[in-house]
Protein backbone atom coordinates (compact mmCIF):
# COMPACT_ATOMS: atom_id res chain seq x y z
CA UNK A 1 0.00 0.00 0.00
CA UNK A 2 1.17 3.49 -1.40
CA UNK A 3 2.05 6.15 1.78
CA UNK A 4 0.92 8.81 0.59
CA UNK A 5 3.88 11.21 2.55
CA UNK A 6 6.23 9.38 0.54
CA UNK A 7 6.70 10.02 -3.28
CA UNK A 8 9.30 9.51 -5.97
CA UNK A 9 11.63 12.04 -6.85
CA UNK A 10 13.46 12.01 -10.50
CA UNK A 11 16.50 14.60 -11.32
CA UNK A 12 17.09 14.63 -15.11
CA UNK A 13 20.55 16.54 -15.63
CA UNK A 14 22.86 16.47 -18.64
CA UNK A 15 24.91 14.05 -17.68
CA UNK A 16 22.74 11.83 -15.06
CA UNK A 17 19.21 10.95 -14.36
CA UNK A 18 19.03 9.84 -10.53
CA UNK A 19 15.65 9.10 -8.03
CA UNK A 20 14.53 8.29 -4.69
CA UNK A 21 11.83 7.90 -2.68
CA UNK A 22 11.05 10.57 -0.78
CA UNK A 23 9.21 11.16 2.80
CA UNK A 24 7.36 14.65 1.91
CA UNK A 25 6.98 15.46 5.51
CA UNK A 26 10.29 16.15 6.49
CA UNK A 27 12.29 15.92 3.03
CA UNK A 28 14.62 12.72 3.66
CA UNK A 29 15.34 10.07 1.66
CA UNK A 30 13.53 6.34 2.30
CA UNK A 31 15.74 4.90 -0.08
CA UNK A 32 19.45 5.14 -1.15
CA UNK A 33 19.35 7.29 -4.79
CA UNK A 34 19.58 5.32 -7.66
CA UNK A 35 21.59 6.94 -10.77
CA UNK A 36 21.90 6.00 -13.74
CA UNK A 37 24.14 7.92 -17.07
CA UNK A 38 21.98 10.57 -18.96
CA UNK A 39 21.32 8.38 -22.20
CA UNK A 40 22.92 10.12 -25.63
CA UNK A 41 21.02 11.47 -27.93
CA UNK A 42 18.87 13.02 -25.07
CA UNK A 43 15.80 12.60 -27.01
CA UNK A 44 12.39 12.85 -24.76
CA UNK A 45 11.63 9.09 -26.02
CA UNK A 46 14.70 7.71 -24.55
CA UNK A 47 14.34 9.66 -21.29
CA UNK A 48 10.98 8.32 -20.67
CA UNK A 49 12.46 4.86 -20.92
CA UNK A 50 15.01 5.98 -18.12
CA UNK A 51 12.65 7.57 -16.20
CA UNK A 52 10.63 4.09 -16.12
CA UNK A 53 13.58 2.20 -15.61
CA UNK A 54 14.10 4.19 -12.40
CA UNK A 55 10.49 3.66 -11.51
CA UNK A 56 10.73 0.03 -12.07
CA UNK A 57 14.28 -0.24 -10.03
CA UNK A 58 11.96 1.30 -6.85
CA UNK A 59 8.83 -0.80 -7.91
CA UNK A 60 7.14 2.45 -7.27
CA UNK A 61 3.37 2.53 -9.03
CA UNK A 62 2.25 5.90 -7.69
CA UNK A 63 3.22 9.66 -8.68
CA UNK A 64 6.35 10.61 -9.63
CA UNK A 65 7.48 14.28 -9.52
CA UNK A 66 10.11 15.08 -12.22
CA UNK A 67 12.89 18.05 -12.29
CA UNK A 68 13.88 18.24 -16.26
CA UNK A 69 16.43 21.07 -17.55
CA UNK A 70 14.34 23.21 -19.84
CA UNK A 71 11.69 25.61 -19.34
CA UNK A 72 8.39 24.23 -18.88
CA UNK A 73 5.03 25.82 -19.46
CA UNK A 74 2.04 23.24 -18.58
CA UNK A 75 4.34 20.21 -18.66
CA UNK A 76 5.43 21.06 -22.15
CA UNK A 77 9.02 21.45 -22.86
CA UNK A 78 10.17 25.31 -24.33
CA UNK A 79 14.10 24.82 -24.15
CA UNK A 80 16.86 22.27 -24.66
CA UNK A 81 20.16 23.69 -23.77
CA UNK A 82 21.68 19.94 -22.50
CA UNK A 83 18.95 17.95 -24.04
CA UNK A 84 18.28 17.00 -27.08
CA UNK A 85 16.52 19.34 -29.28
CA UNK A 86 13.78 16.98 -30.32
CA UNK A 87 12.29 17.66 -26.58
CA UNK A 88 11.25 21.19 -27.32
CA UNK A 89 7.42 21.11 -27.88
CA UNK A 90 6.37 17.87 -26.42
CA UNK A 91 3.97 17.68 -23.48
CA UNK A 92 6.42 15.82 -21.38
CA UNK A 93 3.89 15.55 -19.05
CA UNK A 94 1.55 13.31 -21.08
CA UNK A 95 4.63 11.45 -22.81
CA UNK A 96 6.69 10.43 -19.42
CA UNK A 97 2.94 8.89 -18.21
CA UNK A 98 2.13 7.21 -20.57
CA UNK A 99 5.43 5.04 -21.22
CA UNK A 100 6.09 5.10 -17.63
CA UNK A 101 2.25 3.88 -16.71
CA UNK A 102 2.46 6.33 -13.61
CA UNK A 103 1.15 9.53 -13.35
CA UNK A 104 4.41 12.12 -13.87
CA UNK A 105 4.34 15.83 -13.21
CA UNK A 106 7.34 17.38 -14.94
CA UNK A 107 8.97 21.10 -13.42
CA UNK A 108 12.07 22.90 -14.45
CA UNK A 109 14.61 21.21 -12.77
CA UNK A 110 16.20 24.67 -10.62
CA UNK A 111 12.69 25.61 -9.83
CA UNK A 112 12.02 21.63 -8.18
CA UNK A 113 15.51 22.23 -5.81
CA UNK A 114 14.70 25.41 -5.13
CA UNK A 115 11.63 24.39 -3.75
CA UNK A 116 12.66 22.03 -1.57
CA UNK A 117 15.04 24.50 -0.14
CA UNK A 118 11.80 26.78 0.46
CA UNK A 119 10.25 23.89 2.28
CA UNK A 120 13.40 22.51 3.87
CA UNK A 121 16.52 24.67 3.64
CA UNK A 122 18.12 28.20 3.76
CA UNK A 123 15.20 29.76 2.02
CA UNK A 124 12.31 28.78 4.37
CA UNK A 125 10.99 31.60 6.20
CA UNK A 126 13.17 33.77 4.21
CA UNK A 127 10.88 36.79 3.03
CA UNK A 128 13.26 39.01 0.74
CA UNK A 129 14.09 37.89 -2.53
CA UNK A 130 16.67 34.78 -2.93
CA UNK A 131 18.12 33.69 -5.34
CA UNK A 132 19.35 30.30 -6.08
CA UNK A 133 21.70 28.87 -8.76
CA UNK A 134 22.24 25.30 -9.31
CA UNK A 135 25.76 24.88 -10.80
CA UNK A 136 26.59 21.22 -12.56
CA UNK A 137 26.48 20.20 -16.29
CA UNK A 138 24.62 24.04 -16.93
CA UNK A 139 23.74 26.52 -14.73
CA UNK A 140 19.75 26.10 -13.52
CA UNK A 141 18.01 29.53 -11.16
CA UNK A 142 15.01 29.48 -9.29
CA UNK A 143 13.80 33.01 -7.89
CA UNK A 144 11.81 33.63 -4.66
CA UNK A 145 10.12 36.02 -3.39
CA UNK A 146 8.07 36.56 0.15
CA UNK A 147 8.28 33.02 0.02
CA UNK A 148 6.98 32.47 -3.21
CA UNK A 149 8.96 31.00 -6.15
CA UNK A 150 8.80 32.82 -9.82
CA UNK A 151 9.13 29.93 -12.12
CA UNK A 152 11.12 29.52 -15.50
CA UNK A 153 13.71 32.49 -14.74
CA UNK A 154 17.01 30.34 -16.68
CA UNK A 155 19.40 32.60 -15.48
CA UNK A 156 21.91 30.16 -16.82
CA UNK A 157 21.36 31.42 -19.98
CA UNK A 158 22.08 35.19 -19.94
CA UNK A 159 24.67 36.86 -21.95
CA UNK A 160 27.57 37.83 -20.32
CA UNK A 161 30.18 40.96 -21.41
CA UNK A 162 32.03 38.22 -23.17
CA UNK A 163 29.04 37.37 -25.01
CA UNK A 164 29.16 33.88 -23.75
CA UNK A 165 26.20 32.20 -22.44
CA UNK A 166 26.75 32.44 -18.16
CA UNK A 167 26.59 27.93 -18.37
CA UNK A 168 29.40 28.41 -21.22
CA UNK A 169 31.50 30.80 -18.99
CA UNK A 170 31.36 29.28 -15.41
CA UNK A 171 29.07 26.02 -15.42
CA UNK A 172 30.86 23.31 -13.36
CA UNK A 173 31.55 21.28 -16.85
CA UNK A 174 33.50 24.03 -17.84
CA UNK A 175 35.60 24.31 -15.32
CA UNK A 176 36.39 20.58 -15.81
CA UNK A 177 36.47 20.83 -19.53
CA UNK A 178 38.94 23.49 -19.25
CA UNK A 179 40.82 22.11 -16.46
CA UNK A 180 40.55 25.14 -13.76
CA UNK A 181 41.50 24.64 -10.44
CA UNK A 182 38.78 26.10 -7.62
CA UNK A 183 39.70 29.34 -7.06
CA UNK A 184 40.53 30.65 -10.44
CA UNK A 185 36.72 29.18 -11.23
CA UNK A 186 35.69 30.67 -8.51
CA UNK A 187 37.30 33.64 -10.14
CA UNK A 188 34.95 33.69 -13.15
CA UNK A 189 31.71 32.27 -10.85
CA UNK A 190 32.34 35.64 -9.18
CA UNK A 191 31.99 37.46 -12.36
CA UNK A 192 28.57 35.98 -13.07
CA UNK A 193 27.23 36.68 -9.42
CA UNK A 194 28.45 40.35 -10.29
CA UNK A 195 26.19 40.46 -12.76
CA UNK A 196 23.64 39.19 -11.29
CA UNK A 197 23.98 41.01 -8.41
CA UNK A 198 23.81 44.38 -10.74
CA UNK A 199 20.59 42.75 -12.35
CA UNK A 200 18.26 41.53 -9.48
CA UNK A 201 19.77 42.66 -6.13
CA UNK A 202 18.91 39.76 -4.33
CA UNK A 203 18.95 39.76 -0.59
CA UNK A 204 20.46 36.04 -0.32
CA UNK A 205 21.93 33.81 -3.07
CA UNK A 206 22.11 30.17 -2.50
CA UNK A 207 24.28 27.56 -4.38
CA UNK A 208 23.10 24.15 -4.96
CA UNK A 209 23.82 21.83 -7.54
CA UNK A 210 27.57 19.44 -7.53
CA UNK A 211 29.50 22.58 -6.80
CA UNK A 212 27.58 23.41 -3.52
CA UNK A 213 29.68 20.73 -2.35
CA UNK A 214 33.13 22.16 -3.02
CA UNK A 215 32.20 25.57 -1.87
CA UNK A 216 35.20 25.87 0.48
CA UNK A 217 37.20 25.87 -2.45
CA UNK A 218 36.54 28.69 -3.65
CA UNK A 219 34.05 30.66 -1.51
CA UNK A 220 37.56 33.24 -1.12
CA UNK A 221 37.22 34.18 -4.36
CA UNK A 222 33.33 35.55 -3.97
CA UNK A 223 33.49 39.12 -3.31
CA UNK A 224 29.80 40.52 -4.19
CA UNK A 225 27.91 41.99 -1.49
CA UNK A 226 24.59 39.68 -0.57
CA UNK A 227 25.63 36.97 1.50
CA UNK A 228 26.03 33.58 -0.16
CA UNK A 229 25.88 30.04 1.24
CA UNK A 230 25.73 26.41 -0.43
CA UNK A 231 22.28 25.23 -0.12
CA UNK A 232 20.99 23.11 2.93
CA UNK A 233 19.76 20.10 1.00
CA UNK A 234 23.71 20.28 -1.28
CA UNK A 235 22.88 17.77 -4.55
CA UNK A 236 20.28 16.20 -2.98
CA UNK A 237 17.73 19.21 -3.69
CA UNK A 238 16.45 18.66 -7.12
CA UNK A 239 15.18 14.85 -6.17
CA UNK A 240 13.19 16.06 -3.04
CA UNK A 241 11.86 19.42 -4.46
CA UNK A 242 10.65 16.80 -7.47
CA UNK A 243 8.93 14.55 -5.11
CA UNK A 244 7.23 17.56 -3.36
CA UNK A 245 5.66 19.13 -5.80
CA UNK A 246 4.43 15.52 -7.46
Amino acid sequence: MLNFMESLGIDVGGSGIKGAIVNTKNGEFITERHRTETPQPATPEIIAETIKQIADHFNWTGKIGCGFPSVIQNGIIRTAANIDKSCIGVNANELFSAVTGRQIKVYNDADAAGFAELRFGKVKNFKGLALFLTVGTGIGSALFYEGKLIPNTEFGHMYMNNKLKAEHFTSDAIRKKEDLNWKNWGKRFNEYLEYMETLLYPELIILGGGASKKFEKFSSEITIKAPIEPAQLLNNAGIIGAALLA
